[in-house]
């Protein structure tokens, strides 16, 4: 690693990282607020949800899941914080390398008495070490909303554990797919679309997962491998599919470094 490299990647990253950080804080606060509604109305909102198509209920986590329990309703917020840690790690992905590509800096940074493998590596531990900060805020707006709004009501402090401790794993997975794409394709213009598309794309799949019968396709999405309607229920985690989260990341990424050791970088002409 590139101590010098890590600092202005890092440092670049601090603005985005505060707005993600407090847009996931609102989100959390915000909606957990709500709980109390929720839990008091039980049957009026259970009557509500059923007259919604099942497949809709399915999509969203809803046909399992008991929003007048403190994890339940959670679990539904979860879902959304996904999203939005989904789209950021997409970002920094697709940005690691690409920025300096468009701007047709990256020939002065390998110019530097440096190797390919430590420019990638400081950028990776700066995106990991700003993605970090995001999972402390989730971390810290959970716990503070629960207890805000909870109103005496009992949850599983441990379940709720097991559910955040899977973020990273969860960032970690878009963080390192966004990368491998970027590197795949000529070039990336415009992050933004990339991290939008994957995003949003792989969340859509999670959506219709459950809907096309025999056609799997949670083996795709890591919505599903990280379920939070399947950790909260069963208090475990679903480790063939967390153990192929796994698996892709870790391609993803020494295919990236190998890719990367072999990519062609734009010069200023």
């Amino acid at each position: 690693m590139n101590a010098n490299i890590y600092r202005h990647e890092f440092r670049t990253k601090l603005k985005s990282v505060l707005i993600w950080s407090l847009a996931l804080l609102f989100l959390i606060v915000f909606y957990f607020a709500m709980f109390p509604v929720f839990a008091d109305q039980t049957a009026l909102m259970n009557e509500a949800l059923s007259r919604y198509p099942a497949e809709l209920r399915e999509a969203f986590g809803l046909d399992k899941t008991d929003l007048s329990t403190v994890l339940g309703f959670y679990s539904f917020i979860f879902l959304f914080c996904q999203l939005c840690l989904a789209i950021q790690s997409s970002n920094y992905g697709f940005g690691l390398v690409s920025v300096e590509e468009n701007e047709l800096t990256a020939d002065f940074l390998l110019s530097k008495p440096v190797s390919r493998t430590q420019v990638l590596t400081s950028k990776l531990l700066a995106a990991l070490t700003s993605l970090t900060i995001t999972n402390l805020v989730v971390w810290a707006s959970s716990f503070a909303a629960i207890t805000l709004f909870r109103e005496e009501r009992e949850y599983e402090a441990g379940t709720l554990v097991m559910l955040l401790l899977t973020i990273l794993i969860f960032q970690l997975f878009f963080l390192s797919v966004g990368l491998v794409i970027s590197l795949l394709v000529k070039r990336v213009r415009s992050v933004t679309p990339y991290g939008l598309g994957l995003g949003f794309g792989l969340y859509v799949l999670n959506g219709f997962s459950g809907i096309f019968g025999d056609i799997k396709l949670e083996l795709i999405t890591p919505f599903k491998h990280i379920d939070a309607t399947y950790i909260i229920t069963n208090k475990a985690y679903d480790v063939p599919l967390l153990v192929l989260n796994l698996l892709i990341t870790l391609i993803a990424l020494a295919a990236s470094y190998w890719l990367y050791n072999r990519r062609d970088i734009p010069a200023v002409s």
